[in-house]
């Protein structure tokens, strides 16, 4: 193995006695089912099956030695192979040695750095009254309604309820849709909807033109040219709730809005302390990662990036987006990922040695206070989570993130970690 690769090639050779005995019991094997014209089965002399099936005899003795002796070989040498062994120069003579070349990638080795007392700095993350304001400001909006406006023309901020009909100059899908509610002059309103529906009233009926940015978030409208036709069917405007003690027992199982206050404050400060714990670990983890230079396997790096490839589409399914449907070129995408996948690699290469030599484990009652935790956010019952992550082969992976976890834990417990001042990492 050298310094820049985690590859083995082993060249081995299996003696002719042992070929020729594999080679004659797979022929014997054969002579007693195949069928052979003129004899009976069973019947046919050795000479004539060894002669008729040579390639299929050749193939069972490969397949039987080859594995065996690559197997034997590794464990004499004490390897821990991370890929299935590829073989090739095979060199396979009837009477002669069988040769061949075993090539396979292993867990690199390394010495450990000097990982105790690792100085990281991590941003301060405050929870402030505002936060708790614009949070209750969202709950609010959420909770808000709609009042119909009459006897008047629609203002700003307003919202104009109307049936449209988009004409696309040139290529591009008509768009025909009913009951649309515009807000005018908010953020996500496009100019030429608020310069056109502004001073309309019920019954109205106007026709403009929209030019839809080349940025506009909608890839199948971005950079087109609409011509819209718009019948106003009626105006609306928002009504917030009054923030009292009757809104807090609208939204939440709370009897009074300081309790609300209390809860929000409550939740947003466990939210901090979970983000502030995932940027400690990913500090311990980037510290590790520079302080030890080894090669990583290829085999382990390609399944990373496949791992952090699934992550985004994942991430994309969740906001209701079909991956299929986006416009990403997922061969690029997958390439990019290949430098923080090695870093991944090296991290957990790492992190299991830190914990072997600090004895480190997980304890039963580990994972079953794992698996009440999920049970208590997911609805599910701690034993039936348990039966699931049995059926999928799920509880030894979810014990080495455990592992894994309990190491940095420990890590960061001997770490020299100073708060630096953030004010964009605010609590939001």
């Amino acid at each position: 193995m050298s310094e820049a690769s985690c590859r083995r090639e082993l060249e081995l050779e299996v003696p002719a006695e042992e070929v020729q005995k594999a080679t004659e019991k797979v022929a014997r094997e054969l002579a007693r089912v195949a069928r052979v014209p003129g004899f009976r089965p069973g019947k046919a002399p050795l000479s004539l099956i060894r002669r008729r099936f040579a390639e299929d005899i050749k193939g069972e003795v490969l397949q039987s030695l080859v594995p065996e002796h690559v197997e034997r070989a590794v464990a004499e040498q004490k390897l821990t192979p991370v890929s299935q062994p590829q073989v090739d120069k095979l060199d396979y003579a009837e009477g002669g040695p069988l040769k061949f070349r075993a090539s396979f990638e292993v867990m690199p080795e390394f010495a450990l750095g000097e990982y105790k007392g690792l100085e990281i700095e991590v941003e301060e993350m405050h929870v402030t009254d505002e936060n708790v304001a614009k949070t209750l400001e969202e709950m609010r909006e959420r909770a808000s309604t709609f009042a119909p406006v009459e006897g008047r023309a629609a203002e700003k901020d307003d919202f104009v309820e109307m049936k449209l009909h988009g004409t696309p100059a040139g290529e591009g899908e008509p768009i025909a849709a009913e009951r649309v509610l515009c807000h005018l002059g908010a953020e996500e309103t496009l100019e030429a909807f608020n310069e056109n529906l502004k001073g309309v009233q019920a019954g109205d009926h106007k026709e403009f033109e929209v030019v839809y940015p080349a940025d506009y978030p909608d890839a199948k409208l971005a950079s087109k040219t609409y011509q819209y036709a718009v019948d106003v069917q009626g105006l609306k405007t928002k009504k917030l709730p009054e923030l009292n003690d009757e809104f807090a027992k609208d939204v939440s199982d709370l009897k009074t809005l300081e309790e609300l206050r209390a809860d929000i404050r409550k939740r947003m400060e466990e939210a901090r302390d979970h983000r502030k714990k995932e940027q400690v670990h990913e500090k311990l983890l980037a510290a590790l990662v520079k302080l030890h230079e080894f090669p990583v396997p290829e085999a382990l790096v390609e399944h990373q990036m496949d791992v952090r490839l699934e992550r985004v589409v994942r991430s994309l399914a969740s906001q209701g987006v079909d991956p299929r449907a986006v416009n990403l070129d997922w061969v690029s995408l997958r390439k990019r990922q290949q430098e923080r996948a090695s870093d991944d690699v090296k991290a957990e290469l790492i992190v299991d040695r830190i914990a072997s030599e600090e004895k480190i484990d997980v304890s039963e009652a580990d994972v079953d206070a794992e698996i009440e935790h999920l049970a208590g956010h997911s609805g599910e019952s701690a034993e039936a989570i348990r039966a699931r992550l049995t059926k999928q082969g799920s509880l030894d992976r979810m014990k080495a993130k455990l592992r894994s976890d309990k190491t940095l834990d420990w890590l960061a417990q001997n770490a020299r970690i100073r708060t630096v001042a953030a004010a964009a990492t605010e609590a939001k």
